[in-house]
């Protein structure tokens, strides 16, 4: 069911515009604080929001959807008003808001507005996909493929920049849950006052401001998958509670006495080295073990080195698409630049890169000067900090396993051989 957030200090509008609403089946929630607005945005799954200009505490434009535009938050603005706050209306358009309405509001004409955009919402985009062909990648691809079928908890590990989401969503849509939903929780991005309410959804009246009923995100996800981003930053309180969860298949809302029954697939992701976030007693080592049934390794793309250009080629054309411009290949010295480049934000560096390149573009070719990249950062300086790490985690695993070659490939999930093989490549008795 799509919801709708209003944001209205005006009671008796607000009471009829959620009524209306509702009788036309669609979910409401609704305040008229500025404050709020932009603690629901932040926490709620609403699909559209409508929001008058005038609030008590602040400014719909000023302080909604300039804040939203900062935040990167994606949702369809609506502006409504008075018609001495037309002007007002118009730089809302211009800061991209999707329209505005008069007051009063013509009951038939919002829904005509919601429905369309609704519509857009809701219709499959048609996603292009660039099929990488690195050894790395394929390894991932084939992991990717083994345990999507199952109902297996998937850790995805890599550094920031390397697709970790696309890798869950992967997963969810070549599963069985594929028809249900995929529910995208950013860890570090939830206030911890809130992450409860966020996770199990609260009763009325739980605490000052549940002014209704509210659903989480485990029952948002329910039947599908549950993808936790950045997994390391959840709150220690709520890991506690979500190991429950899990174990038990049901949860309390906050200020609820029933139990709720909850069915979905959790992935996680980290750039952390996640053992030492339980060292230092950040993360709970059984959500962990949890977690951790299956374990998939996303490469940076240093580690890709024969993806760069078959990747920048494909993000020029894009980006061409994108700024309708005719840049039809990268000079020599630039295809020498950009394999010799560390790319230490990995693939969305290298997107923002090339969209940048195009825009400077002056004419079909990029030369380096339209790259705007650090020669320090080398492809060989960025591997050999990768190597280090690698031979240092081998080193540690060997320690713990007391020279136990099976346990410690056990615990770098690797196999046998390819331990030794590392073993031989770094020189480690």
């Amino acid at each position: 069911m799509s919801k709708i957030l209003i944001i209205e200090d005006n009671v008796v509008l607000c009471r009829m515009l959620c009524t209306w609403l509702e009788r036309k089946g669609l979910q409401t929630e609704h305040t008229g604080s500025a404050v709020q607005a932009r603690k629901l945005i932040a926490t709620t799954n609403a699909d559209v929001i409508l929001s008058d200009i005038r609030l008590p505490d602040g400014d719909g434009v000023e302080d909604i959807l300039k804040w939203m535009n900062k935040q990167q938050i994606r949702i369809p603005f609506i502006v409504m008003t008075e018609y001495s706050g037309i002007p007002s209306a118009v730089k809302a358009m211009k800061l991209g808001a999707e329209d505005y309405l008069p007051k009063p509001v013509n009951p038939d004409n919002l829904y005509t507005v919601l429905q369309k955009l609704l519509q857009r919402k809701n219709k499959p985009e048609r996603t292009i996909i660039f099929r990488r062909e690195s050894k790395a990648i394929r390894e991932m691809e084939r992991r990717v493929k083994l345990v999507a079928n199952t109902d297996m908890s998937v850790l995805v590990r890599g550094d920031s920049g390397t697709g970790k989401e696309h890798v869950a969503r992967s997963i969810h849509a070549a599963s069985t849950r594929s028809e249900n939903s995929f529910v995208a929780v950013d860890c570090g991005a939830i206030p911890k006052e809130l992450a409860a309410s966020e996770f199990f959804g609260h009763t009325k009246g739980a605490f000052t401001g549940a002014t209704e009923d509210k659903s989480g995100v485990l029952h948002t996800a329910s039947g599908g998958t549950l993808f936790l981003d950045e997994v390391c930053n959840l709150p220690y309180e709520i890991q506690t509670l979500l190991l429950r969860a899990l174990q038990e298949r049901s949860y309390r809302p906050v200020g609820g006495k029933q139990e709720m029954n909850t069915n979905v697939r959790i992935i996680a992701a980290t750039n952390e080295h996640i053992g030492k976030a339980i060292e230092t007693g950040r993360f709970r080592e059984d959500l962990y073990h949890r977690l951790c049934e299956f374990t998939i390794s996303v490469p940076s793309l240093a580690e890709c080195r024969e993806d760069i250009l078959p990747l920048a080629e494909f993000f020029r054309e894009q980006s061409c698409t994108e700024f309708s411009k005719k840049v039809i290949r990268f000079d020599v010295e630039t295809q020498k630049m950009l394999q010799a480049y560390g790319w230490p934000g990995n693939v969305r560096e290298l997107r923002h890169c090339i969209r940048s390149a195009v825009l400077l573009a002056d004419n079909d070719v990029i030369g380096t000067k339209e790259l705007d990249i650090d020669l320090q950062v080398t492809a060989d300086g960025y591997a050999l900090k990768v190597e280090n790490e690698e031979r240092e985690h081998i080193i540690k695993a060997l320690d713990a396993a007391r020279n136990n070659k099976a346990l410690a490939a056990s615990l770098l999930k690797i196999s046998r051989p390819t331990l030794y093989e590392k073993m031989k490549k770094y020189g480690i008795e």
